[in-house]
């Protein structure tokens, strides 16, 4: 009898190219949405470098190659966001990029649905002030 195959996010959602589409959409919208203000004034101003990680980290998140720990190691996401000044709207500012984001490059509503609620819990363990 053979193994089931499984089958990561990663795989399920395209690979590298979803996941690069994905971030480059995340970052466009948190640039341009003014529903985002708040989370685009607390990130650097070239928002390229902030989307490489973002999408390296991602890709290993997603089940795909650990790139961002080859490049960067640990993520330690808390640590690394403490000098952001994350609050309640920053949170929820950035979940609405990254919702409307995979919104538009992910169409299967049940991966979608996958997803989302690690990312939601991920955005909420991030918040570091009031």
């Amino acid at each position: 009898m053979s193994e089931p195959e499984t089958t990561t996010i990663y795989e399920a959602i395209g690979g590298a190219e979803t996941v690069a589409r994905l971030t480059q959409r995340f970052y466009a919208l948190m640039d341009t949405l003014p529903e985002a203000k708040n989370c685009r004034a607390i990130h650097p101003q070239d928002l390229s470098g902030s989307e490489a990680k973002f999408r390296d980290y991602l890709t290993g998140y997603f089940g795909g190659p650990p790139v961002y720990v080859e490049k960067h190691g640990h993520p330690r996401l808390k640590m690394r966001h403490m000098p952001a000044p994350i609050g309640a709207d920053e949170r929820d500012e950035w979940l609405l990029c990254f919702r409307l984001a995979l919104e538009e490059t992910v169409p299967d509503v049940r991966l979608r649905g996958i997803i989302m609620p690690p990312v939601e819990k991920l955005a909420y363990h991030m918040q570091n002030k009031g």
